[in-house]
């Protein structure tokens, strides 16, 4: 297990609000930061402060990705055309982690990286075992034959916890996902609200 999902609920209360929306979240029972010094009242942020929180609340919500990755998403997002704060939703709602997440194939984030580093995952008939790996328009994302009645993957698709966005269509009998279109950031069902306006702000200081 590696150190990112083994904490993945010290981001939850770090940053104060249940990101994933989960019933399990600590966030639930004390709003207050992990650690010694959790429970200290907390000031108003900067705007410096609001524009980090922003930046470690969208990583983190994708798996606390690292500061290496997420920074060069954010720079392909701005030699997109169009609005820079659209296009990083975009990129990073195409990643196949994100997608295999979404069509509520595993129950987190965490599950989907794991699970695609395991082999369990296809695009397009042809296995693919790098979370990060760019879904495009019309992609077909698959988990493999063997896979399909793992208990992992039939509880989370039968779970209520949460929906199947509109730009998947998803199969559940066959375990089988289409990508329709790249979302912008009032199409991605975040549990709570994410600013990427501020992580803009944040790298173009």
């Amino acid at each position: 297990m590696s150190k990112r999902h083994s904490a993945k609920y010290k981001i939850d209360r770090r940053m104060g609000e249940n990101i994933w929306g989960r019933g399990k979240s600590p966030v639930a029972k004390r709003e207050y930061g992990p650690g010694q010094h959790g429970q200290r009242r907390k000031g108003k942020l900067s705007d410096f402060g609001q524009q980090l929180k922003a930046k470690q609340k969208l990583k983190g919500y994708y798996g606390n990705i690292s500061e290496k990755q997420f920074k060069r998403t954010y720079q392909e997002a701005l030699r997109l055309k169009g609005d820079s704060s659209e296009n990083l939703i975009g990129l990073l709602e195409r990643r196949l982690d994100a997608i295999v997440y979404r069509a509520k194939f595993v129950p987190t984030v965490f599950a989907a990286r794991q699970f695609i580093n395991h082999g369990h995952v296809k695009v397009n008939g042809r296995r693919v075992n790098v979370a990060s790996f760019r879904i495009k328009v019309g992609d077909v994302i698959e988990v493999k034959e063997a896979s399909k009645q793992l208990a992992l993957v039939l509880e989370a698709a039968q779970s209520g916890e949460r929906d199947v966005p509109e730009y998947l269509e998803v199969d559940h009998g066959k375990m089988i996902a289409k990508f329709v279109r790249v979302p912008g950031l009032s199409d991605v069902p975040y549990p709570v609200q994410m600013e990427p306006n501020l992580v803009v702000e944040f790298y173009s200081r």
